[in-house]
């Protein structure tokens, strides 16, 4: 019993893969439609983001190599710097510097803050349509947080290891990435809708539906003629069939006017 559950599974997978066989055109046609439209949204629709990074270093003035208790201010202090960074009075003063068309929260959207764990080292990074934009804006963020650290906090401020550079390539969107998503849509779509279709369609069409499905052998076909469409046999059938409609109403109209001549 198992056995023949097996094979029947077996037959209908094979099934499917030769409808999906016969339908290679379409999905072909699907993927690489899929992704040039992706590829054309991407790049007709997106705007590119470039971003640039530049690089705090957290060291107070008593800092020893040897001293453990001083590399655990250090560490506290790079943390409380990472959040001064993008305080608000920071933030404002950087756009009135700058005179930038943006109000606190669009700049703090542009603005991402890390600090690798276990080091000192702050890292800025700021995106921008622009890349000689987003170069300026890191830089001056840059030099306004680390003065402001080190008069508010009464500290020495930390040290601007390295300031941003103007990016050459975007680094969003994803070009390839986007295309390669918009082909696999295009591949998964086409497949599920021919498999459905396929599944959907209970019509009888070949001997081996009448044998697997209604459980009866076929006797014999009737073959069209060669050059002929079914379509075009449908069509033949019809006229008969009205032919042999026009010869029973002339029959009925002749048997009536024979009856009154009779009369």
């Amino acid at each position: 019993m198992n056995e023949e559950r097996n094979d029947e599974i077996e037959i209908d997978l094979r099934e499917l893969f030769f409808v999906l066989l016969g339908k290679i055109w379409i999905i072909i046609l699907a993927t690489a439609l899929g992704l040039g439209v992706a590829a054309g949204y991407t790049t007709a629709f997106m705007d590119p983001i470039y971003s640039s990074t530049s690089m705090l270093y957290v060291m107070t003035k008593s800092t020893s190599i040897t001293s453990l208790t001083d590399l655990q201010v250090g560490s506290s202090l790079t943390q409380d710097y990472q959040v001064f960074i993008t305080s608000r009075p920071v933030v404002d003063k950087v756009i009135e510097d700058l005179e930038l068309d943006m109000d606190y929260e669009q700049f703090i959207g542009t603005v991402s803050v890390e600090n690798p764990t276990n080091t000192r080292f702050i890292y800025i990074t700021v995106n921008n349509n622009d890349p000689y934009m987003a170069k300026t804006i890191v830089d001056k963020l840059t030099d306004v947080s680390a003065e402001r650290m080190g008069t508010i906090m009464e500290t020495e401020k930390p040290n601007v290891a390295d300031y941003g550079n103007v990016p050459e390539h975007p680094t969003s969107p994803s070009l390839t990435k986007n295309a390669l998503i918009g082909a696999v849509l295009g591949f998964v779509l086409s497949v599920g809708i021919i498999l459905v279709l396929y599944l959907m369609n209970d019509a009888i069409q070949t001997t081996e539906d009448v044998e697997k499905y209604l459980r009866i052998n076929t006797l014999g076909l009737i073959p069209l003629q060669e050059g002929t469409s079914k379509k075009a046999t449908r069509g033949h059938d019809k006229d008969a069939a009205r032919a042999r409609k026009e010869r029973k109403k002339a029959r009925k109209k002749a048997k009536r006017q024979a009856a009154k001549t009779e009369d």
